[in-house]
């Protein structure tokens, strides 16, 4: 296991800046808001040389209750106590406040390997800073500007006796783990290229208390109330044996109702979850499934290709169970007829029930998703669907499909090399994929069908125009002095 490093401090001292400039990338959402972090972000950062794993956490409050603020403290403290060491940030700018002093405490009284750094430290403004720092008793402040880069190298220097220390501590209980993958099989899933999985839906679905409940602990901060879910969090961890990293993403609203540049850009986070997931889960309320911006979220991820599980949560909370199960099954194929057939399954998050039939579902669209046929097998598949129902005749010209072949998987492509594709009906594309989908068992899985125009050949098209010969002129003037 790598080395953990906690960035943590009260709100708006600039964590979530430095996280993302120890990864290289802009993964957390900044705003001058305070406030904007709620949950814990993992992150690989690399400073230098250096190689380690970096927790943002959330502003620490001076709130111990069950309150909003209480729960993200609390959820800060058990970042604390998964990190190898601390860098405790304040600002520069501001100065040493009475909130800094109690948990500059709160850290010396936890015993954990603390560095106090003092971002926003840039100019004279933050010299002043630096020098009040050294009042918290946490040894000699660095300062730091997040926003700028300064102070990257000394970090450097601070951090690396502490990765050396841990890593050899890993090195002496690390077992060696053979990992045996096959290029030509395909996709793999192994604990370096996990299963990716986003959780989407509307606010208040549950979908941080879902993914609480399959790692088996408060990983997510969650209540109820509505959009406390700001970033995507990605949770790395292994669920029946099977390596998974699961997105947690912010809720969505009609776009309407997004007004505030927060929400926005947790939204735009959240979308962009969705693009780079293998399986979408969209998390329903059994109460009020299939409202209008549930239909927009699951049609979002058929367009992006994902392969997509419908489930409906708070099943524990519903009393005809046979009855609602039923209308949701007829909403579902009569709403979604472009994901007919993908999986839906109820499930409890509060209570953990179903959670065995959501994890076989998302293996399996997550197999269609792969899924591959072979040429000759799709090809004579291909004219058994011609006999049955041959394409029209627009025009009195036929139109012929000669060839088929699979061109892509994730999700499945398929071209057709077919004279005149732009006269070809939608209609019929439609009774291909169909057709694709009962007779290879690819159901609710996005399938993309390509036409492209293959003419047949003409051996005389470019040929030129052979001149006539000498003796071809000769017998033709000879022929016209006889007669």
């Amino acid at each position: 296991m790598s080395f953990t490093l906690a960035i943590v401090g009260r709100p708006n001292v600039g964590k979530s800046t430095l996280f993302n400039r120890l990864m290289g990338k802009r993964l957390a959402l900044v705003d001058d808001q305070p406030g904007v972090t709620r949950d814990l972000r993992e992150g690989a950062a690399r400073l230098g040389d250096l190689r380690f794993t970096v927790i943002d956490t959330a502003g620490l409050e001076e709130a111990t209750d069950d309150s909003l603020q209480g729960r993200m403290r609390r959820l800060t403290e058990r970042a604390v106590d998964m990190a190898d060491a601390c860098l405790f940030l304040i600002d520069g700018r501001t100065g040493v406040t009475p909130v800094d002093e109690v948990f500059a405490e709160l850290l010396r009284r936890r015993g954990t390997t603390v560095i106090l750094g003092v971002n926003k430290a840039e100019g004279r403004v933050g010299e002043s800073g630096v020098l009040e720092a050294y009042g918290l008793g946490l040894g000699e402040p660095l300062a730091l500007s997040a926003e700028h880069g300064e102070g990257m190298a000394e970090l450097a220097v601070m951090l690396a006796p502490l990765i050396e220390v841990a890593e050899a501590a890993s090195e002496e209980a690390e077992t060696d783990v053979d990992l045996d993958e096959d290029e030509d099989e395909g996709r793999v899933i192994t604990a370096q290229k996990p299963l990716q999985i986003a959780i989407v839906g509307r606010p208040n679905a549950g979908k941080s208390t879902l993914i609480n409940q399959i790692v088996g602990e408060e990983r997510l901060l969650t209540g109820p109330e509505a959009g406390i879910t700001r970033d995507s969090i990605a949770v790395p961890f292994t669920w029946d044996g099977v390596p998974m990293k699961i997105f947690d993403t912010a809720g969505m609203r009609k776009k309407a109702r997004v007004q505030e540049k927060l929400e926005k850009l947790s939204v735009s986070d959240g979308l962009r979850a969705v693009k780079f997931a293998e399986v979408v889960v969209v998390l329903l309320d059994a109460a009020i499934p299939f409202e209008q911006q549930d239909l927009r979220i699951a049609d979002l991820a058929e367009r992006e290709g994902r392969a997509v599980v419908l489930a409906v949560n708070k099943w524990d909370l519903e009393e005809d169970k046979q009855d609602k199960l039923r209308d949701l099954k007829e909403a579902f194929e009569r709403l979604l007829p472009q994901l007919r057939g993908a999986p839906l399954v109820t499930v409890s998050a509060k209570t953990g029930r179903g959670l065995d039939r959501l994890h076989a579902a998302i293996l399996k669209a997550h197999d269609v998703w792969n899924r591959r046929v072979p040429t000759a097998t799709l090809n004579r598949w291909l004219t058994g669907m011609l006999e049955a129902h041959p394409p029209p005749a627009p025009g009195g010209r036929r139109i012929k499909l000669r060839y088929m072949t699979q061109v892509k998987t994730r999700p499945p492509g398929f071209v057709v090399m077919c004279s005149l594709p732009e006269k070809l009906p939608e209609s019929y594309s439609r009774y291909l994929v169909n057709g694709l989908r009962e007779s290879f068992d690819m159901p609710g899985t996005p399938i993309r069908l390509h036409m492209r125009s293959q003419a047949a050949a003409n051996p005389y098209k470019d040929r030129k125009k052979s001149t006539p010969s000498r003796l071809s002129k000769h017998v033709r003037s000879g022929a016209t002095k006889k007669s």
